[in-house]
């Protein structure tokens, strides 16, 4: 299984939490895992909402009352002592171990000596326990994760007012694709915390927009907030891999209006050598009036990189459109009719069982007409005439 991860709302623990419940993940598979962890009592409750227009799941984490500020090995202490899978012991220890990496870059302090006040709190240990016994639960083997929408503004956090994103989540965040996200510039506030940044970037695998895949589960966790710009929410799509058929057709193309015609012969030849099944030239008008041609070449994705090359070496063309395509392709063989004693070959085609079309090659034709001394137009009238053999009711070539 893999999963695609829409962070362009941004990302909390709690929204992970209720992108995984939607997604199907049992609500006794967090709360065994949380519990297991934190020192004192932590429940998960879900609940359906809606947010600006989506129908989303809100995974409430109610804790008791503690004013009690843990350091990672505080945490690290509670995590080797649970009784947990291993699996998802390593998936939360890595993640705090990110998160307090980076409270202690931002905050100038050994690692040891961080104290977490959001991260040390009962919630914020049932959100990175309960999404990282969440995720192993789905079996993933690929997690991509969207761009990551952080918001704008400010926040007011224990050390007061903090620009956004917050200086934890500005340094989880190195090297991973971020933005502003939605909302009115300087008044989204924080759509990225620092447990949900270090959630999506211990666990994701890489970054980008949904890979192929057979998606099977939808899972759309709802933020508190409610706000009238975007729908807060986080959305988890879970399903099977997908990948292009086996060779798999690409149309590559690119318009050109700078190259000596002479050279199109040589260029369609060269595509065509590549390991194009079909390559063509098409008359265009570009702007300012420019006469121009759109190159067009059909290629199965295995060859593909070759028939690039060429385009990219014999034009003058410093991009290509590449389009997937579908294809249905006849059944066809080669058979050979006598025309004057000469060989020319058949290209058959079948449908169905049935032949639909018996075409003879041309080259073979002019060889024919030139050995016999004949007209070219005689020797094809004649080698099509033999090919008809194929086109009866019998559906077998002969």
């Amino acid at each position: 299984m893999i999963g695609w991860l829409d962070a362009t709302s941004g990302a909390s623990g709690d929204m992970l939490l209720g992108a995984l419940l939607g997604a199907g993940v049992p609500l006794d598979v967090l709360t065994s895992a949380v519990t297991a962890v934190a020192p004192e009592a932590v429940s998960l409750r879900a609940e359906t909402v809606s947010r600006n227009g989506f129908a989303a799941t809100r995974c409430h984490v109610e804790v008791a009352d503690s004013t009690a500020h843990r350091t990672w090995p505080d945490v690290s202490a509670l995590l080797a002592d649970a009784d947990l899978d291993e699996p998802v012991r390593a998936r939360a220890h890595a993640t705090f171990e990110r998160l307090a990496q980076a409270e202690a870059a931002v905050h100038g302090t050994p690692l040891t000596q961080v104290h977490f006040h959001e991260v040390g709190a009962l919630d914020a240990i049932a959100d990175v326990v309960g999404g990282c016994a969440g995720i192993e639960h789905l079996r993933l083997e690929r997690l991509v994760v969207s761009p990551v929408a952080v918001g704008s503004g400010q926040v007011r956090g224990a050390h007061g007012e903090l620009p956004v994103p917050v200086p934890a989540v500005s340094d989880l965040l190195r090297g991973v694709p971020s933005y502003a996200g939605p909302g009115p510039a300087g008044l989204a506030g924080e759509l990225c915390t620092p447990t949900g940044a270090a959630l999506l970037i211990t666990n994701g695998t890489s970054y980008g927009d949904q890979p192929m895949m057979s998606v099977t589960a939808i899972g759309v966790g709802a933020g508190a907030r409610d706000p009238d710009s975007h729908a807060n929410v986080l959305r988890l799509f879970v399903g099977e891999p997908a990948h292009l058929a086996l060779d798999a057709p690409l149309l590559l193309e690119t318009n050109i209006d700078d190259l000596d015609p002479r050279l199109w012969p040589d260029v369609i030849s060269a595509l065509l050598a590549a390991g194009a099944a079909d390559a063509w030239l098409t008359p265009i008008l570009m702007k300012k009036g420019r006469p121009a041609h759109t190159l067009s070449a059909l290629v199965g994705s295995t060859r593909a990189g070759a028939v690039r090359t060429a385009m990219f070496a014999q034009t003058s063309t410093i991009g290509l459109r590449e389009i997937p395509v579908g294809k249905t392709a006849l059944e066809r063989s080669i058979r050979t009719v006598q025309v004057g004693g000469q060989p020319v070959h058949v290209k058959i085609a079948v449908h169905q069982g049935r032949v639909v079309n018996a075409q003879p090659e041309y080259d073979d034709v002019v060889r024919a007409a030139t050995a016999t001394g004949r007209p070219v137009k005689d020797v094809l009238a004649d080698a099509s005439a033999a090919s008809r053999a194929w086109l009866t009711d019998d559906p077998r070539p002969r």
